[in-house]
């Protein structure tokens, strides 16, 4: 049998039965639409967290207090000291240090006139604007200083300005914040949400006034920018040798930008394949209904089978023929699978821009030969009876 002439029965056999065919095609079709439309939709979260997560820069250090790594016996008296603003001064004084920022959060009102709401309040150091890549609308940030004896300055969000000026000029104003009267200098250019948090409905204040108005006695983060005249890894062999020297033993966790944006990305990584196996469960019902029609063919075309044999095909052509029937109907359910994908994503990315979603070409290249594959694995079992079929016996079968 020739290549044509193995392609044209292929062709006609799909043919024939139109309107089966196509629901066939159609079952696996929404399987692959499923599949890519929800990897797709994972892809498009995890661009969108990690560059979320760049846009405060790639060369930060992240220092915490406690080590999240266990070792050793376990001992009653509790060695972790707390991080203080002297450690941040100290850390500012390293080589290729660009900015430190010393952070402390917590919830507070704010009352501005008649308004008020609770708010998240964020303790920082004056280089936390540039450190963090955040910009200012109206005025200025916070004052340079020595992390002690701040002045009660205050630079609010855009949202908390909207909801407690009224659209009004908040500079110059003053606003009580935990009982304490500040002066509004500044106000933040919006930045949206960053994983459930509204960077906009916030107030900045210097780290040591939220430090008394909080009442503690430990930054609950130091945040270390350094230059591009070093590296991650030997400023964080640095900044642990300064705080063991001042500690006396380590105490600090380290989280460089680099291990956050690899965390997120696994994190991010093993969901959506997870929900690409959900998605694949569809294909496994296209896969059930390929099998279906496929044995529903054999026993349809037992005669053609027995004739085809008769003028001297071979087992392993009648093998084929049935194999490229179950690919052809499985290839074209992902092509429209595909193309309902694409058709979706252009809508969604014209009509809800903030959704994200990215296709990505080598999964659509991948869940068209995943199709490709269920249709070969689907028509094993009905190309092998096909081909192991008596052709006398096919012949006379009614």
């Amino acid at each position: 049998m020739l290549l044509n002439d193995w392609l044209h029965w292929v062709v006609q056999a799909v043919t024939t039965a139109r309107l089966r065919s196509l629901l066939t095609a159609l079952g696996i079709s929404i399987g692959i639409a499923a599949v890519t439309l929800l990897t797709s939709i994972g892809e498009g979260i995890r661009v969108y967290l990690i560059d979320s997560f760049s846009e405060f820069g790639t060369r930060i250090i992240a220092i915490t207090p406690g080590k999240v790594e266990t070792g050793g016996m376990p001992t009653l008296a509790n060695t972790i000291r707390p991080l203080s603003l002297e450690d941040a001064r100290q850390l500012g004084r390293l080589p290729h240090v660009e900015y430190v920022v010393p952070f402390i959060q917590g919830t507070a009102k704010i009352e501005a006139g008649q308004y008020h709401r609770d708010t998240d309040i964020y303790g920082v150091g004056p280089d936390m604007a540039k450190a963090w890549r955040f910009q200012v609308a109206q005025g200025r940030f916070l004052p340079s200083g020595d992390l002690v004896n701040s002045r009660y300055f205050a630079v609010i969000g855009s949202k908390v300005k909207e909801e407690l000026f009224n659209g009004s000029n908040p500079l110059g104003n003053y606003v009580r914040i935990g009982g304490s009267r500040f002066r509004v200098i500044g106000v933040m250019e919006s930045k949206g949400q960053l994983l459930g948090f509204d960077l906009d409905d916030a107030v900045y204040i210097p780290v040591d006034i939220a430090m008394q108005m909080f009442n503690k006695n430990s930054l609950m983060e130091i945040d270390v920018v350094f230059k591009e005249t070093t590296t991650s890894n030997a400023m964080s062999q640095r900044v642990l040798e300064l705080l063991i020297r001042r500690h006396g033993d380590e105490d600090v966790t380290l989280f460089t930008q680099e291990d956050m944006l690899s965390t997120l990305d696994d994190i991010l990584s093993i969901m959506k394949m997870a929900v690409g196996a959900l998605g694949g469960i569809a294909l496994v019902v296209g896969g059930v209904g390929v099998l279906t029609i496929m044995t529903t063919a054999l026993k349809e075309r037992t005669q053609e089978i027995g004739l085809l044999r008769a003028v001297g095909c071979t087992r392993e052509q009648i093998r084929w023929m049935f194999l490229g029937e179950a690919i052809f109907l499985s290839g074209l359910g992902g092509l429209l699978g595909i193309s309902m994908v694409v058709i979706l994503v252009i809508s969604l990315n014209t009509f809800v821009p903030a959704l994200p979603i990215a296709l990505q070409p080598l999964y659509a290249l991948a869940s068209l030969g995943l199709s490709c594959a269920i249709g070969l694995v689907s028509g094993i079992s009905p190309a092998m009876h096909a081909a192991q079929l008596d052709p006398i016996e096919a012949l006379r079968s009614n």
